[in-house]
């Protein structure tokens, strides 16, 4: 039980950084953090139930979305310095 609540303080923190942050690093990294919580919170419930394995795959699944998700959110902020903006506040337009 008290993993459960871990995992989703753990969640709430990372949205709370995504919610409040508007440096662009920092918004990855709560994203990074709700991820990490979503991963415990399915190794929990796949330890407290029959069948751990399934548990365990889903975490490992969230893992790579997490990695694919770091290599373009990183792709993107290199972008976005380049043009000389770095926080969400001046990015107005998608195209360009």
């Amino acid at each position: 039980m008290t993993t459960l609540v871990l995992a989703c303080a753990i969640v709430a923190a990372g949205l709370y950084g995504v919610l409040t942050r508007r440096d662009l690093v920092a918004v990855l990294a709560s994203v990074e953090v709700m991820l990490g919580g979503a991963s415990l919170l399915l190794v929990a419930y796949a330890a407290a139930g029959t069948t751990p394995a399934a548990g365990q795959g889903y975490a490992l699944f969230v893992l790579a979305v997490g990695a694919a998700e770091a290599a373009v959110g990183i792709a993107l902020l290199v972008s976005l310095v380049r043009r000389g903006r770095s926080r969400t506040d001046q990015i107005t337009e998608v195209r360009g």
